[in-house]
């Protein structure tokens, strides 16, 4: 009998568990398992793990733990999350292409053999959009982004995807809410072609036009649109909600602040961190580093890369003057909100944050659904489910200093799969009280 491997399905959206399989190897021998692909970032990312056989020369990944590599413990997915870069370019890495465009399948080989000799490969794709998803650039009214719409007529409820302050247009996960049923708008506001390079006095008039021609090109099913964003784009999309509560519809806030900041590492050269990162009216948003008698950045600034920074968040937050003065105005917000955090966020305390927005929402006893889901052992990179996680540290998009988000790369891959799970609950129930037959 051959040995084979087998990957299912072969062909999916990224969120699709994958069940993976292998048979025929040799009767309780090891048998080595590895995954190579490209990532978005262009690199090669590789896993290596060795289960041994049972006495038919099976491997289920869904049933048994490695016995050595890159994970421990039973979990089907894994050889995917643990994934990790490599500089290697062999054979291997020659046969995976990269994603065509930021959101490009990606594209995995799968590697089986045992000492015996016996082989097998496999091959499989995580897809964002799906079959007849439409990619539509977007340059009206000074507007830089892309819209995904699903391939199914319209209308749809529709919703807005922000970046943090690593800046650019997160394309991947518009494609993604696309492929569920949703009109997805992935703004940029800097950092990409048109924009500003820096997150300096970005005025908010520029998002409120936004959300107007969002509203005006896909005609959203029951005038539905939600605001959804990441670390920055999380205190962005509760100042939004806030500020615009009648064209926003429901808030996501992925790794958010409660308060305002200034520009922190992403702002001009020479800026230093306290400029105000925004303007409303033509008039810098206060922010919390204004006058802060408690701000010390010294102890992170003298920390060896990869530095954690979120303790310089938590002394700041001590000047409860300044907090007053930089509170997002949350209880303004005329929609659900479902906030998402981390318990060893290392970029800034995202659970203390988001635990603060929660309380002054039932504080004000706000009339709509409030969700906030911790993840007590995840770090600040909340993503899609089913990707590598073992990419901690990073150096920042804009001051290229290297940072951990903290969190481990079990508890990072945990909570992708959850906090996803949780977004399309909360998108569904959301658009449906405006639109019974919401996606």
């Amino acid at each position: 009998m051959s040995a084979s491997l087998a990957v299912s399905p072969a062909v999916a959206l990224i969120d699709v568990p994958r069940a993976i399989t292998l048979a025929g190897f040799s009767p309780h021998s090891r048998v080595a398992l590895t995954l190579t692909s490209r990532q978005a970032d262009g690199q090669v990312w590789r896993s290596r793990n060795v289960y041994v056989a049972d006495a038919q020369g099976a491997v289920d990944v869904s049933r048994q733990a490695p016995e050595s590599g890159a994970y421990t413990g039973i979990d089907a997915l894994g050889p995917i999350w643990s994934q990790s870069p490599t500089q290697a370019d062999d054979g291997d890495a020659s046969q995976v292409p990269p994603p065509e465009g930021p959101a490009g399948a990606i594209h995995t080989l799968a590697c089986a053999s045992d000492a015996e000799g016996k082989h097998a490969i496999a091959r499989f794709e995580q897809h964002y959009a799906a079959d007849g998803v439409v990619r539509q650039e977007v340059r009206d009214r000074g507007l830089a982004g892309v819209l995904y719409t699903p391939a199914a007529p319209g209308p749809h409820p529709a919703i807005v995807v922000l970046n943090g302050s690593g800046g650019g247009i997160n394309e991947a996960r518009a494609a993604l809410y696309a492929s569920h049923g949703y009109a997805a708008l992935a703004l940029g506001y800097f950092g990409a072609p048109g924009l500003p390079d820096h997150l300096s006095g970005i005025p908010l008039e520029y998002f409120d036009q936004a959300l107007q021609w969002l509203r005006g090109a896909v005609q959203p099913a029951g005038g539905f649109v939600a605001v959804s964003g990441h670390s920055r784009g999380g205190e962005l999309a509760l100042l939004l909600g806030s500020l615009y509560p009648q064209a926003v519809s429901a808030v996501i806030a992925y790794v958010p602040s409660s308060v305002v900041h200034g520009v922190l590492n992403a702002g001009k050269p020479g800026e230093g961190r306290f400029k105000p990162a925004w303007t409303h009216g033509g008039k810098p948003v206060p922010h919390v580093w204004e006058h802060n008698a408690a701000q010390d950045w010294s102890l992170v600034d003298t920390l060896p890369e990869p530095r954690r920074q979120a303790q310089a968040f938590v002394q700041a937050h001590r000047d409860a003057a300044a907090v007053a003065r930089a509170r997002i105005p949350v209880e303004r917000i005329a929609g659900p909100v479902l906030l998402l955090s981390a318990g060893d966020d290392g970029y800034w305390p995202s659970s203390q944050y988001a635990r603060e927005v929660a309380q002054a929402l039932k504080a004000a006893d706000h009339p709509h659904a409030v969700e906030h889901l911790d993840y007590p052992h995840a770090g600040h990179a909340l993503h899609v489910p089913v990707v590598p996680t073992t990419e901690l540290s990073r150096a920042h998009a804009v001051s290229g200093i290297v940072l951990t988000g903290g969190g481990d790369a079990a508890a990072n891959a945990r909570a992708n799969i959850d906090s996803w799970a949780a977004v399309r609950r909360f998108l569904r129930a959301a658009a449906a009280q405006r639109v019974p037959a919401a996606a």
